[in-house]
């Protein structure tokens, strides 16, 4: 018996499309994954360096808001409770460390401040690109390495959250 199988994809962007049956039936749907990676030469020459190298960020349809899992732990965290906002019109997110300590970001368009409650651990600048090579500096604590990887996802995720305007 030689049966086929129709699909119907809607879209044309590869990144932002999806696949029904004729019924309507939703057969795939594809989202973008981006993989964070810490790399072993930069962590070796900073010691106290922690946690793990990779962060994959797994986003929803359309690029909505997915979820993060650290390494290859296999635990789900939800985008939203990585850049939880506390008090309505706060421009500050907080995040929980895989440590179970609380941190916030103080976020501006052109800088953002990672703070443990008291101490500023990291600070992310935009600079004019006419006057640099780059367009950011981050600048971290010695205390903020042993969280490095959650300090970069969270304000990668941050700088996405401005960028798509989920704020």
């Amino acid at each position: 018996m030689s049966e086929t199988y129709v699909l119907l994809q809607y879209g044309t962007d590869p990144f932002n499309n999806r696949y029904e049956d004729p019924e309507g039936r939703a057969s795939h749907f594809p989202n973008l994954v981006i993989r964070l990676t810490r790399h072993t030469t930069w962590a070796q020459h900073c010691p106290n360096v922690m946690g793990p190298e990779n962060a994959y960020y797994y986003f929803g349809p359309d690029t909505s808001p997915g979820y993060i899992v650290y390494g290859n732990n296999g635990i789900e965290i939800r985008m939203s409770y990585l850049s939880r906002q506390q008090r309505e019109g706060s421009t500050s997110r907080y995040f929980t460390a895989q440590s179970g300590r609380y941190y916030k970001w103080r976020i501006e368009p052109h800088r953002m401040e990672c703070t443990d409650g008291r101490t500023i651990l990291a600070v992310w600048e935009a600079l004019p690109s006419n006057e640099y090579d780059y367009d950011a500096r981050v600048t971290l604590r010695p205390a903020a390495l042993t969280l490095i990887t959650e300090i970069m996802t969270t304000l990668i995720l941050n700088r996405m959250y401005l960028a798509r305007q989920w704020l």
